[in-house]
This record gives C-alpha cells, sequence and structure tokens, in this order.
C-alpha cells in the first residue's frame, strides 16, 4: 500500500530524473507552480495532504511516465533511476503524416535517451546523411522543440506537406513564403510556399 510518505517520493524523484524542480515540474505539467511545495503536503493542523489523482496524471503525461514507472519511483529501496528519453526518428524516414499540424509526434517513434534533456513536447532526429556536413554529420542526433517558438536566425526543421522535410536557418517567414538558408552554406537561401509547409520547428541542440 502506497503511504503519504511514497507518493511524495515519487513526485520528488520523477521531478529529478527529468532534470527538474517539483515547482519545475508542476510548472511543465500546466499546474500552478507551488503544487508540489513542501509547505502543501499538509494541512495547517499536520494532517497529511496528498497530491489530488488530476495532478498525479498530469505529471505522468507531461514526462511520459507510465504508471508502473511511477510506482518504481516510489519505491524507498530503487537503486537508480529511470533515465529519461524522448521519441527518435532518422531523418529519412521523417513524413508529415506521423506529426500533427503543430509539428508533435504524433506516430509511435522508438525512444533514446538523453541525459536530463527529455520532456513532453520534445523529440530527437538522427542525421542519417552527411547533406549538412561539416556543421551536423551523419550519426548527430538533433534535439527539436516544437513549442519553443521560431525566431530569424534559428536552425529549423521544415516539414513539408508534399516532400521531404528541410532543414535549415530561417531567414525571414511572411504571409506567404518561408525563406531558409542551408546548414552548412547560410549565403544558400530557398524560398518555400507557406502552403506547402506543414510546420516550423526548432533545433535546440545537437548531439555530435
Amino acid at each position: 500500500m502506497l503511504s503519504h510518505a511514497d507518493v511524495w517520493r515519487g513526485v520528488d524523484r520523477l521531478a529529478e530524473v527529468n532534470g527538474l524542480t517539483p515547482s519545475g515540474l508542476a510548472r511543465r505539467s500546466g499546474l500552478d507552480p507551488t503544487t508540489f511545495n513542501k509547505s502543501k503536503r499538509a494541512t495547517r493542523d499536520g494532517r497529511p495532504r496528498w497530491p489530488s489523482t488530476e495532478s498525479l496524471a498530469k505529471i505522468l503525461e507531461a514526462t511520459h511516465t507510465s504508471f508502473g514507472e511511477f510506482v518504481a519511483l516510489v519505491d524507498p529501496g530503487a537503486a537508480t533511476l529511470p533515465r529519461p528519453t524522448v521519441p527518435y526518428v532518422p531523418l529519412s524516414r521523417m513524413a508529415a503524416s506521423q506529426f500533427d499540424p503543430a509539428g508533435f509526434p504524433a506516430a509511435t517513434f522508438e525512444r533514446i535517451e538523453l541525459a536530463n534533456l527529455a520532456g513532453p513536447h520534445l523529440y530527437a532526429i538522427e542525421l542519417d546523411t552527411d547533406a549538412f556536413a561539416p556543421v551536423y554529420r551523419q550519426g548527430d542526433t538533433l534535439l527539436v522543440a516544437p513549442d519553443a517558438g521560431v525566431r530569424r536566425g534559428d536552425r529549423v526543421v521544415a516539414m513539408l506537406t508534399r516532400a521531404a522535410p528541410r532543414l535549415g536557418t530561417l531567414v525571414r517567414k511572411t504571409a506567404e513564403h518561408v525563406t531558409l538558408g542551408g546548414i552548412a552554406k547560410p549565403e544558400v537561401t530557398e524560398e518555400l510556399r507557406l502552403g506547402d509547409v506543414a510546420w516550423l520547428a526548432r533545433i535546440v541542440w545537437a548531439a555530435q
């Protein structure tokens, strides 16, 4: 049977394994940042206060954690914490049908470990081409954040509705076109019709 201390231990360790504080975990899950504060774990008269089932459901969803994995975190005798993972897909296998209109994965991808860089809206692309050398090389892993916001000068993935995805640097975006500079040669640009671009997502990290 789970005790009050067990459940709160699970919350704290879930935050830890995702490189977050309890407040950061709450914020990532769309909750008030104070939801998991130490002061919220007991009432004024000292009675135990439990996290709500809704808040637990939200943190499991936000961290892609199953209930079984959460129970493992609750166990005080657990020797190690599970490493965070993110969805992963080779560049050559990416297709618009695998993502929702905002650029979030909608298909079932394999998952890989990326230290504490996991997050609910991140996924990884493996480069299985040397087309972007010497900046990126075959075998490099790119971490993409569809909800990070895209600004001029950012390196991005542009998913096209009827063609292979493009990697580039955002030069400009107008009501009709998206212009990308090359990864290896920024001065070489490509203009894409906005209607042909399903979504743009920012590349936030690369493992080389």
